[in-house]
């Protein structure tokens, strides 16, 4: 359904038009896009964007559209109340996007799964807020955003990012008859969590193994990168997962390798995606990959800059290969180099929580979800996926269905000792198998990893 929300007056909606058609924000769309058929809710005293049209959907992004400073847009003044077109009793649930809805990636898959929800629960509206990061919205919280989504009648909160953890806590403290969930985070397994709030996280360790797989059954230098965002236990454990794929079909699956050790490094840029003057450049660290061996850059960032730069440097007849994350189509940006992606389907998670809710049955969770193992790439029954890209050979494809098929059948399993972490310290004892809070807080990248285990 469509709910059209009324935030300004006529001049302001063509002020902001205008500033939108140059893209807005500084996270601009590096992918595909998408143009919202749901209602856009903008917080009070930032920028007011309307919904895209699609020309501004479907623009590449600019120089001049990168350096729009947020604060130039016009700002909404009050709050009128919205034009719904759905029933007055729909249950509506409003999301907190850390990223554009539209960037290839993390947030585009959640966006792409609340559309899901919306339309396979019959009585519900999907309402949301997208770019809550300090660059496109430096002086706005969390708790503001979701004051802001309540008010245009929110009856259940998403929040998408390990940033939003203690926002989302103190919102849905504030808001404690409006149940909550929190992507990523771990408040309930803690006891942290108020009574209204939940957890919900993919098993995405599965999916890095398998891209770390691809990886190192495809280089031909022996060397794999990968581009990491900000480092915390999340993090940490998604670059240990792809090592160990990488270190199993290496030794185990692959006959004739190109170097006597596969080397593995991992550079952080220090958040999720590109922030011009905080971040470390994703292009640029891309590039010095590639230029110093690497043929396989892995994708650990919420945008596609990775899958971009293998792709250029190919086109200039330097044979570079890349796997994107978090979202199925990312391929699409350059087919016949991407090895594959594994990505987050959130759209059958949504519809249990949706249908719990309007059953009067949900209760806070903290679920860390396996992949359907009878079918990865179920859009309605499996939280993690991952399909092969042009770039993997046949005979590739083959191996990486073997690895798949064992890890499905548990005769592969990755966590178990001996493993050390990179200060030699020991992370498991020979025969040792991780338990979930072992893999989930991950203090250390492991022995045989170049790159920082710590922020400095």
């Amino acid at each position: 359904m469509k709910r059209t929300l009324t935030l300004l007056p006529v001049f302001l909606l063509l002020m902001t038009l205008i500033v939108t058609g140059c893209g807005g924000g500084t996270t601009g769309t590096t992918g595909e896009t998408t143009t919202p058929t749901t209602a856009v809710v903008e917080p009070t005293d930032t920028e007011a964007t309307q919904e895209p049209t699609e020309e501004s959907a479907d623009s590449e992004p600019t120089e001049e559209s990168t350096d729009t400073d947020p604060t130039e847009s016009a700002t909404s003044e009050a709050d009128p109340e919205p034009t719904t077109t759905g029933a007055e009793d729909d249950l509506i649930f409003g999301m907190v996007l850390v990223g554009p809805f539209n960037d290839a990636g993390w947030s585009q898959a959640h966006y792409e799964g609340a559309l899901y929800a919306e339309e396979n629960v019959p009585g519900t509206q999907f309402i949301y807020v997208d770019k809550v990061n300090p660059a496109d919205r430096p002086n706005i919280t969390v708790e503001q955003v979701v004051d802001d989504l309540v008010s245009q009648g929110a009856d259940f909160i998403i929040t998408n990012s390990d940033d939003f953890k203690d926002g989302t806590r103190e919102a849905a403290l504030a808001h404690p008859d409006i149940p909550f969930l929190h992507i990523s985070g771990d408040d309930v397994l803690t006891g942290a969590a108020p009574p209204n709030l939940g957890n919900l996280m993919g098993r995405m360790i599965y999916g890095k193994m398998m891209a770390g797989c691809a990886a190192a059954l495809q280089t031909e230098t022996g060397k794999i990168s990968y581009l990491g965002p900000l480092i915390n236990d999340e993090t940490r454990r998604l670059v240990n997962a792809a090592y160990l794929g990488a270190q199993y079909c290496w030794d185990n699956l692959r006959e004739e390798k190109p170097a006597d050790t596969l080397e593995f490094e991992v550079t952080w840029i220090g958040f999720w995606f590109n922030i011009p003057g905080i971040t470390l450049d994703p292009t640029q660290v891309a590039n010095d990959f590639i230029n110093n061996g690497s043929d396989v850059l892995i994708s650990g960032i919420d945008t596609t800059e990775a899958l971009i730069e293998a792709n250029k440097a190919t086109q200039a007849g330097n044979l570079v290969y890349a796997l994107p994350y978090d979202f199925q189509g990312a391929c699409e940006q350059a087919p016949d180099i991407c090895l594959g992606v594994p990505y987050f389907n959130w759209g059958p998670g949504y519809v249990e929580q949706l249908q719990a809710i309007q059953a009067g049955t949900w209760e806070p969770q903290w679920e860390w979800v396996a992949p359907n193992w009878d079918d990865i790439n179920n859009p309605d029954t499996s939280a993690i996926g991952f399909v092969t890209g042009d770039g993997l050979s046949e005979a590739n494809k083959t191996l990486l269905d073997t690895f798949i098929t064992g890890l499905a059948d548990e005769s592969i399993n990755l966590f178990v000792g001996p493993l050390n972490f990179q200060d030699g310290t020991v992370y498991l004892a020979e025969g040792e198998q991780a338990s979930d809070e072992q893999i989930w807080y991950t203090p250390q990248l492991l022995e045989g990893i170049v790159g920082q285990s710590a922020a400095e």
